[in-house]
């Protein structure tokens, strides 16, 4: 890591203690802009990762999607360039050196928009990708971060400088190594295409019964290039993705609700409560009464759930 590399991340991640008020995500009047802060080592946290791109700027965290291990530290990115489900765990952090990290959601409209006021064609490759990948943040990269930042500092020019700034960020990581990845999610008809699609209207219809063929046809394709692809994206079957969405939402709700556990089964599509108790304990590691009892009793942890 260069001098130059070491000071931006510096720079940048005092931004980000400074306007983090409290522990893990903070919200910032930039929109789609997050701060992370994390003071100690956490337990592994199940969530939903929007496509977005997160900078690391201290510490280390782990993420789990399905059986793949992604684990990054400072100066790394991590993109997720769809809607994937995820166990997350900063595994190194302390009060005085806490875990910090720069986090920008996007849409695929946005990278699509940059592709168009691109003068270079993009082909539409037949290999898939995983939807997440982790790389390495240079210079021009930290310093359009920075500078979004710091509009905090000068809320008067967010409306007008902030979309040039977050346009900038997404170019750079277009421009990275792993560019492609980013670029056929938004292409139209490309085959990672297809899957986002229906990756979404998995998630719009996650209480839903799954009916493979429907999915099939709705990307245009066999059954078993479906299985295929969107595994290859995914790192998972099509129903063990909505599966995990079901056991998500049900974790919420039974957190933020006073509901049992039977009635919560049903309003996320289990027509058996004693088969969401099962995959429930399995996701989780405890069944639904003591696992929100234990996240009740520890706030930070219930917090990030």
């Amino acid at each position: 890591m260069t001098v130059q590399t070491t000071n931006q991340l510096s720079e940048l991640g005092k931004l980000v203690e400074r306007f983090t008020k409290e522990e893990g995500l903070n919200k910032t009047a930039v929109p789609s802009l997050f701060f992370i802060r994390e003071s100690q080592v956490t337990e592994p946290i199940h969530a939903v990762f929007k496509p977005s791109i997160c900078i690391i700027l201290q510490g280390e965290k782990e993420v789990l999607l399905a059986q793949d291990r992604f684990q990054y530290g400072p100066q790394d990115y991590i993109v997720s360039s769809v809607h994937l489900p995820v166990i997350g765990q900063v595994i190194k952090a302390s009060k005085d050196a806490p875990y910090l990290a720069f986090k920008l959601e996007f849409t695929p409209r946005e990278i699509f928009g940059l592709i168009s006021d691109s003068n270079s064609q993009f082909e539409r490759k037949k290999n898939m990708n995983r939807a997440m990948y982790i790389s390495k943040a240079d210079h021009p990269l930290l310093d359009a971060a920075t500078r979004l930042g710091q509009l905090l500092e000068k809320p008067e020019h967010i409306q007008v400088l902030a979309p040039l700034y977050k346009k900038e960020i997404l170019y750079m990581v277009l421009q990275g190594p792993h560019g492609a990845i980013l670029r056929q999610m938004a292409i139209e008809g490309s085959q990672t295409y297809r899957i986002s699609e229906v990756i979404d209207h998995i998630k719009l219809n996650y209480v839903s019964a799954l009916r493979i063929e429907d999915l099939a046809d709705k990307a245009n394709m066999s059954v078993a290039t479906l299985h295929r692809y969107f595994k290859q994206v995914t790192a998972m079957s099509p129903i063990q993705f909505q599966k995990n969405l079901r056991l998500q939402e049900a974790r919420r709700r039974l957190l933020a609700e006073s509901t049992d556990a039977a009635e919560v089964a049903f309003q996320v599509g289990y027509e058996s409560p004693s088969q969401f108790s099962r995959e429930y304990s399995r996701m989780f590691g405890l069944p639904p009464k003591e696992d929100i009892k234990q996240l009740r009793a520890n706030p930070v942890q219930s917090k990030n759930a």
